[in-house]
């Protein structure tokens, strides 16, 4: 049974989520503020945060920031405004997601097993794929491990970072188009105004090349993106 901390300062959204994910099986962890939330983390095993931005004593933006210092569990963000920059400030911090209150339970609770089935894939399919290594010069890219090193210095990444790093470290030379790329990585239908891969791609960018030293994905303009053969 997976756990699911929902962080609201809300109570009635709270306890709503809260209803719909035990209706599907999980287990529920509650906070109403990131200083909770932060506490819960450090005592309870969380599979997946559903983390409001709007919150008092530390919004959900800080709390994402301090969680993705040192933990790599998926988080779906909620906002009850929808201009982009809010979009972009949570994907940028490292959330995995992203939904406008107000928003059908149904799928959230859509999204928060697709975010699992996605994030948690290599840790079921361990034994099958036991020792899968991609190297590119100092770049080892394991995805039994879900692990990035860098002459054996990890390197942190969010699950969909590393999906977008797999997908073309394990294509190179090939071009993926932004459309293609979020419905293998997300698994969803692409609509034209989403600008969720390109900050992906460019957080992803920022972290390999702090690492690296250069730039290891390549813009193919107006066709996609690519890593050189």
């Amino acid at each position: 049974m997976k756990n699911i901390l929902v962080v609201d300062d809300e109570r009635e959204i709270v306890n709503l989520i809260s209803i719909y994910l035990q209706n599907d099986g999980f287990h529920v962890l509650q906070a109403y503020n990131g200083v909770e939330a932060l506490e819960l983390i450090k005592q309870e095993q969380v599979d997946l945060m559903i983390l409001d931005i709007m919150m008092p004593e530390m919004d959900g933006i800080e709390l994402c920031r301090k969680i993705r210092e040192r933990n790599q569990v998926p988080i779906i963000m909620l906002s009850a405004k929808g201009e982009d920059m809010d979009k972009v400030l949570g994907l940028m911090t490292g959330a995995d997601d992203y939904m406008i209150k107000p928003f059908n339970p149904l799928e959230l609770i859509a999204r928060v097993k697709s975010l699992l089935r996605r994030s948690y894939q290599y840790k079921v399919e361990k034994q099958s794929n036991e020792g899968e290594i991609i190297t590119i010069h100092t770049l080892e890219i394991n995805r039994s491990s879900h692990q990035v090193l860098n002459n054996g210095i990890p390197v942190t990444l969010t699950a969909k970072e590393f999906d977008i790093l797999y997908l073309l470290a394990s294509n190179r030379g090939r071009v993926f188009s932004t459309e293609e790329m979020f419905e293998r990585v997300w698994g969803e239908k692409y609509f034209a105004s989403n600008n969720t891969v390109m900050v992906h791609i460019s957080h992803l960018r920022d972290k390999l090349e702090k690492e690296l030293g250069y730039k290891l994905i390549k813009t193919v303009w107006g066709v996609g993106y690519k890593i050189e053969e």
